[in-house]
């Protein structure tokens, strides 16, 4: 069987599911940043059966200094350590989800790249699209991870599938010209007009918006290839998509947009995981505003 890596439709789960014989885990990412118990109360409510609660701060995120952002990256090693106690190995096809239109789960699928995980997919349309294709839910804890698995070594770091740059690289790249970043946030929070999180309002000078839910059709599944591409193109001019960084409030839902040039087709995008939280932290660096 070919491995899903971008997206999966419910009806595709549910025959991996019914027919067994591929290793599968699933994660239910979500998460509200207004409310950081929110996720795990929803997820003990009721989630796909089997499914596996990860915490965006707990899980996703490494440790905070207050000029890293507000969802710096782990070190891979540590992430290899937290993926391998999930019971995930390199043959293990991961499923990823949230109640957010993606804006969580992508995170976790990004990160599972990052680590050289190829066979992970996000759940297209979430919950909902899981019910509508006659799936169901459950509180029942899933099925304990295997002792083995606990106290087995880290899963083994591979080269990374997605590029990323950190803030001393973008610094750089945008000094030397032919970079575009790319904010995924709401266009309010790009323009400056409200910053509901952070310190500072306003954007990186010379970022275009892409707001992450227009990647999005109204029923809440991703929309076609070949939609998304007409967009991102439009974004890209005559540059390549190697020359697109993505950034948000904190490196989440960046990671949306990035999943959404990989569905167009337009491979190797990269994120700036500390974003607009770690480059306000430091007043030396620029601000645009409007």
């Amino acid at each position: 069987m070919q491995p899903y890596t971008t997206l999966i439709q419910a009806a595709e789960l549910r025959r991996l599911l019914e027919h067994g014989g591929t290793p599968i885990v699933i994660l239910d990412a979500s998460f509200d940043l207004a409310d950081p118990a929110a996720g795990r109360r929803a997820y003990e409510e009721g989630h796909l059966p089997g499914a596996r609660y990860v915490h965006l701060d707990e899980d996703l995120s490494g440790t905070k200094t207050g000029r890293n952002g507000r969802h710096p990256l782990p070190s891979r090693e540590d992430f290899a350590r937290r993926v391998a106690r999930l019971a995930i190995t390199p043959v293990t096809q991961v499923v990823v989800y949230d109640r957010q239109g993606a804006s969580f789960c992508a995170r976790a699928w990004w990160m599972l790249k990052w680590l050289g995980h190829d066979a992970v997919a996000v759940l297209d349309g979430g919950v909902q699209a899981w019910l509508e294709a006659g799936g169901t839910l459950t509180r029942e804890a899933p099925i304990p991870v295997p002792d083995k698995a606990l106290d087995a070594p880290p899963y083994p770091l591979r080269d990374p599938r997605l590029p990323w740059i950190d803030v001393e690289g973008l610094e750089a790249a945008l000094a030397a010209g032919g970079t575009q970043v790319v904010d995924a946030r709401a266009p309010e929070r790009y323009r400056g007009d409200v910053e509901p999180l952070d310190p500072v309002a306003g954007h990186i000078p010379g970022a275009v918006n892409r707001f992450f839910r227009d990647n999005l059709a109204e029923d809440g599944r991703f929309r076609t290839p070949q939609e998304l591409r007409a967009a991102f193109q439009a974004l890209l001019g005559d540059r390549a998509p190697t020359d697109l960084v993505h950034q948000c409030g904190s490196g989440v839902t960046a990671c949306h947009n990035v999943l959404a040039m990989e569905v167009a087709g337009l491979a190797g995008s990269r994120l700036y995981p500390g974003s607009w939280s770690e480059w306000c932290a430091d007043p030396r660096r620029p601000v645009a505003r409007g």
